[in-house]
């Protein structure tokens, strides 16, 4: 049986994923289909034979492709996007060559992927919902370009990935094939992060945004979670063991350099807003706006939801130096320059205005699914 979430709903307003869900659920679920995801999945052609997991561990809640990743992406300019995306909404930024792309979460959730080149670069733009996870990878693997879609399983909650060239199942949290073909192989990661729309129309003024027009009639702007990040709820479709030294809704920045992982709470970037730290060996910066982007799974109209803030994180050496920072304002300040920076890692004044840091990738992630994919990470304390 679906064990449905205790989501807390606004005006007692059906949360349309979930029915959805069950519909697709009541047609296409046999008895006993959890843990034996080929019989929903007969007709692809995953080889299942091959896998890096126990197959128990993926639950299927959706036929392949019932949610739509959007294919052929077409982007508009920050002033068009102006005109219906509110300007504290969450918008994952993607930067190429001094080139930025915003990505709208309130397109994002409705689709999870986004398969897309930018600057020459094949890459799929990913979200997770139920773990709040965007996380960006190139598409390439061994010099061939493949195209993802959501496969409509679940792994630990989190959103499981297929190619659509050899039906291989990926793990969105880490990039990791886990099922068919491509088991072992792991995508290469690139650096996002979720800021606010102005954020990123200050930082990109030239930046190109995600457009509405994706070929799907969807309720953008609308959450169809309401909710669900409230930090007092239970996880959904989550079996495994809960870790209690965090809330199991608490976000948490978290970073994977050179295979070593490690997790900062957001109550602790949120308070201390600056972290300096060192991980796998090299200088890095976590930075933590105090306004910023708001939740997009707070309220139902995701516009009017509460402020998260942005987090961004970064790599502390620049050319000579190894700069360190402290907070100012809602900006943030390095003392071997007195330059100030903003959350994407640009400069705004000061002897270093105009320069970049180089940003690490990382994803601001509900404690439970770092818990589980990460068990040896180091949580910050």
């Amino acid at each position: 049986m679906i064990q449905y979430p205790r989501f807390k709903v606004e005006k007692q307003r059906p949360v349309l994923a979930l029915l959805v869900m069950s519909v697709f659920m009541a047609f296409f679920a046999p008895p006993g289909a959890k843990g034996q995801p080929a019989l929903l999945d007969r007709d692809w052609r995953t080889d299942y034979s091959k896998t890096t997991i126990n197959l128990s561990e993926l639950s299927v809640n959706l036929p392949r492709d019932a949610i739509r990743s959007i294919d052929n992406p077409s982007f508009v300019s920050i002033d068009d996007a102006g005109k219906w995306l509110n300007k504290r909404e969450p918008v994952v930024l993607v930067s190429v060559a001094g080139k930025g792309r915003a990505y709208p979460l309130q397109i994002l959730t409705w689709h999870e992927i986004v398969n897309d080149e930018f600057e020459g670069v094949p890459l799929v733009v990913t979200f997770c919902p139920l773990c709040y996870s965007a996380l960006v990878f190139e598409r390439k693997i061994e010099g061939d370009t493949y195209e993802f879609g959501v496969s409509g399983m679940l792994r630990h909650s989190d959103l499981v990935m297929f190619d659509r060239q050899t039906h291989s199942l990926f793990q969105q949290l880490n990039g990791e094939g886990i099922v068919g073909v491509m088991a072992g192989q792991k995508l290469t990661s690139v650096a996002a992060q979720i800021i606010s729309f102005e954020e990123f129309q200050s930082a990109f003024p030239s930046g190109e945004v995600l457009s509405r027009i994706t070929g799907h009639v969807r309720r953008y702007g609308q959450n169809p979670y309401p909710g669900y990040d409230d930090i007092d709820e239970k996880p959904w479709a989550f079996t495994g063991k809960e870790d209690g030294r965090l809330p199991p809704m608490e976000r948490v920045v978290a970073v994977d350099l050179d295979g070593m992982a490690k997790a900062y709470p957001h109550s602790r970037t949120r308070a201390e807003r600056v972290i300096n730290d060192t991980l796998a060996g090299k200088e890095i910066v976590i930075l933590h706006s105090k306004s910023g982007a708001v939740s997009a799974l707070d309220k139902a109209n995701i516009a009017r939801s509460r402020v998260l803030g942005s987090t961004g994180v970064f790599r502390r050496r620049l050319g000579d130096f190894i700069l360190t920072f402290e907070k100012k304002r809602d900006h943030f300040v390095d003392v071997e320059t007195g330059s100030e920076w903003d959350v994407t890692g640009l400069s705004i004044g000061g002897p270093l205005t105009g320069e970049r840091l180089t940003p690490i990738p990382h994803s601001d992630v509900f404690s439970f699914a770092w818990f589980v994919v990460w068990p040896e990470g180091v949580l910050y304390q």
